[in-house]
């Protein structure tokens, strides 16, 4: 199946009753196909961005994102954020203090977010969260870019109660609010994904945006990849028409608890290994979420990390406290250009001799330049680094003998 840059029209046709059903946009908007959301942001940036722009992004962001406008002098501005996403406050003071002079660029105009079940954090904007977002993008001219492969991924909190198989409407009831569900002024271009909802190999998913960009963004395709794989887009076509849309939202449903199950056992593991608590209640008063301790030697009650239990997605954001590790102190005192980033590479190592592979959480830091790549240079915290869980693929006895064994490590180095 071959055809137009924009790609199948009676799949396009889905996607816009799809997009009805869930999201009814506030404002005019059209479809055109992609080939997965990274090729996507990719014409978004050719479009928006120009050599040496800045784009805000979130804390920590994914890093194919920033890849292909690294070469272009193009830098991040990352937001602060808490477990309800970029912190709304933080953003405005970003926007009104902007300098012209002192940065050498303009205000930025792009807000980029993975809104739901982030890579890596986890972490889900909340329904006010977004609408102070969207208030702060209207004042300041922003054009806010939701890449949202993970959103119908949505499911309840740990140790709640499994909720029974919905009906469509209810199904999407249950979902967080969208940006595009509140776009009154086409500001908003939506990266929506069939990739993670049926199978990762497809690479295809839809624009969903203004007709303003989706004409420029087809112009784009048809000088760029031309069109969507044509063997993903039959088999795309063929389930949706087998299905209808209310058979893919039960599809979508049995899917969320999928990942919800494998969240859990992840979860589980924590809390079979570790004393959990949560963070008012541990060392780490002022930590976020929950926080994974460990008892040493004389009794002690040690923080390893902190967590935010994921309502979305595929992902567990970890941060690791160093304070009170002898290793760490001298790597530390050894006076390493970085000994925060020193340590976690040490140990990344360690838990990869046991096959353990975390991913390390530096490939998540938004590129602000050369000078700004060491943890005081960002301004991160001190004695502190972050890694990402995946429960994305393992089974039960994987998760939980990973952990056993990462816990082993741990021992050496807390306790």
């Amino acid at each position: 199946m071959s055809g137009s840059g924009s790609g199948n029209r009676q799949l396009i046709e889905l996607s816009k009753e799809l997009t009805e059903r869930v999201h009814a946009p506030p404002c005019e908007y059209d479809c055109i196909l992609h080939p997965g959301n990274t090729n996507a942001w990719s014409k978004v940036v050719g479009m928006l961005c120009e050599d040496d722009d800045f784009v805000i992004v979130e804390e920590f962001t994914y890093p194919s994102a920033q890849a292909l406008w690294i070469p272009l002098g193009i830098k991040a501005v990352p937001v602060p954020a808490d477990a309800e996403g970029i912190l709304s406050n933080k953003l405005r003071e970003l926007l009104t203090k902007w300098d012209s002079k002192t940065t050498n660029a303009k205000r930025p105009r792009v807000l980029y977010l993975v809104s739901v079940g982030s890579n890596p954090t986890g972490v889900t904007i909340s329904a006010e969260r977004r609408r102070e977002i969207y208030d702060i993008a209207i004042e300041f001219d922003l054009i806010i870019v939701e890449d949202d492969p993970y959103y119908f991924l949505q499911y309840p909190g740990y140790q709640t109660s499994p909720s029974a198989v919905k009906v469509a409407d209810d199904f999407i009831k249950t979902l967080t609010p969208s940006f595009l569900s509140m776009d009154t002024q086409g500001r908003v271009i939506r990266l929506d994904s069939f990739s993670k909802t049926l199978f990762p190999g497809l690479r295809l998913g839809y624009f969903i945006a203004n007709p303003v960009f989706i004409e420029r963004l087809l112009r784009a395709t048809e000088v760029e990849t031309q069109d969507p794989a044509g063997l993903s887009q039959a088999f795309a076509l063929s389930l949706l028409r087998g299905w209808g849309i209310d058979g893919y939202l039960t599809w979508l449903q049995n899917l969320q608890l999928q990942y919800r199950t494998r969240r859990d056992w992840l979860l589980d593991a924590f809390y079979a290994n570790f004393t959990v608590l949560p963070a008012e209640k541990s060392p780490l008063t002022k930590a976020q979420g929950l926080v994974a301790c460990v008892q040493n030697k004389d009794g002690v009650l040690l923080p390893v990390f902190s967590f935010v239990d994921p309502g979305a997605g595929m992902f567990v954001w970890s941060k690791f406290y160093f304070e009170g590790v002898d290793r760490y102190l001298e790597v530390e005192s050894q006076s390493p250009e970085d000994p925060e980033q020193a340590f976690a590479d040490e140990l990344w190592k360690a838990w990869a001799t046991e096959l353990v592979l975390l991913t390390p959480g530096s490939y998540y830091h938004p590129w602000q330049g050369a000078d700004k790549v060491t943890t005081k240079a960002r301004g991160a915290e001190a004695r502190t680094a972050h890694f990402r869980f995946s429960f994305a693929t393992p089974t039960e006895e994987q998760i939980h003998s990973g952990i056993v064994r990462m816990r082993k490590v741990i021992g050496k180095y807390w306790e």
